[in-house]
């Protein structure tokens, strides 16, 4: 095995992009912990990539039946998580979002006591198992006498899920609707801070791995003196690879899982904007050629473009053009397609979920 070829192949068995799919949606989050879900459509193909039926409509199944949420629980941006594990996250994490929106607040003219009149209005919109819309929300809130004009109704949502008074769970006409975390989430975990660093670098190693510290600090906007501290917990539970002289971190299964998938991690594989592939390391450039990581993100605008993957290399980006009967996919290549991937991207488009 050459690691400074294979990183990239070992991601995509890790993450279960390649080889043994997962059961259900909800394994799939627990072995990722956060999937990226700026983008509900794409998060769900995602998941759904990552199972054995390979079924959308089960992911949304797993949010109607709460098994998993969709959250803000770090880098204050939307994943999909199991429901269990919102808590330990926000309470790890969301401190250091948190504090780093104070002058958010103060620009929008934002008071503590708004947000906590705020608080008072949804929770009482929502209580008795009821759910809403974003809109319907925001008007709750509006009616109640905290103005939600301009970015303060986007920023009050936000800032009750990140202090756990919301969440998202159930879908209705494409649309997720707001629910009371304490009632959506009956079963909570609760980790203190020392067991839940431990606990989120073994699964992000395990899930994520070959990752370096460094990736793992950025995936989760965590400072690296934290990532250190859990991960000398569980340390033994990893193995290391050194690739260009840094240590990279996985399971012990990993390089195992590569080498009897290896067919399945080396083909064609088109993948949604925000994929975990992509999304998850500080580090991306052995997937992403550093010289076309503009044509992912173009003018660094924070909007991933799905990706067309081979060898665990993106080749390009693609998306999909027209409707219904007239839906094509439309792939654009950094420079050429070969031609074998030119013919069959038709067949791996009518696969996707």
């Amino acid at each position: 095995m050459d690691p400074s070829t294979d990183l990239a192949l070992l991601r995509l068995v890790a993450q279960r992009l390649a080889g043994p799919r997962l059961p259900d949606p909800g394994a799939v989050v627990r072995r990722l912990t956060c999937v990226q879900g700026q983008d509900l459509p794409g998060a769900l193909t995602s998941v759904a990539l990552r199972t054995a039926d390979g079924s959308r409509a089960a992911v949304e199944a797993a949010l109607d039946s709460g098994d998993v949420v969709r959250s803000w629980p770090m880098r204050g941006t939307l994943h999909l998580v199991a429901a269990e594990d919102l808590h330990w996250l926000l309470e790890l994490l969301g401190p250091r979002v948190l504090a780093g929106a104070a002058q958010r607040r103060a620009d929008l003219g934002l008071t503590e006591a708004e947000i906590e009149q705020a608080r008072e209005l949804v929770t009482a919109a929502l209580s008795g198992g009821r759910r809403a819309g974003r809109r319907e929300l925001l008007a709750a809130v509006a009616d109640g006498g905290v103005a939600t004009t301009g970015q303060r109704g986007y920023h009050l949502l936000w800032y009750l899920s990140q202090t756990g008074t919301l969440c998202l769970g159930p879908t209705d006409g494409g649309e997720q609707l707001f629910v009371l975390l304490a009632e959506w989430v009956r079963a909570p975990r609760r980790l203190g801070r020392e067991e839940a660093l431990a606990e989120l670098a073994l699964r992000f190693f395990t899930g994520h791995g070959p990752a370096t510290v460094a990736d793992l600090a950025r995936w989760a906007g965590l400072p690296v003196r934290d990532v250190r501290a859990g991960l000398a917990s569980v340390r033994s539970c990893l193995t290391a690879l050194e690739v260009d002289g840094r240590e990279h971190l996985m399971a012990p299964e990993t390089p195992d899982l590569l080498a009897e998938h290896r067919a399945d991690a080396e083909r064609l594989h088109l993948l949604p904007g925000f994929d975990e592939l992509v999304l998850g390391y500080a580090d991306r450039s052995c997937t992403v050629p550093p010289e076309f990581a503009g044509r992912i993100v173009p003018g660094n605008n924070g909007v991933f473009r799905p990706t067309v993957v081979l060898g665990g290399r993106v080749l390009g980006t693609w998306r999909w053009t027209g409707t219904g009967t007239r839906r094509r996919l439309d792939a654009e290549p950094f420079t050429a397609f070969p031609e074998d991937v030119s013919a069959a991207l038709p067949e791996a488009a009518a696969a996707l979920p």
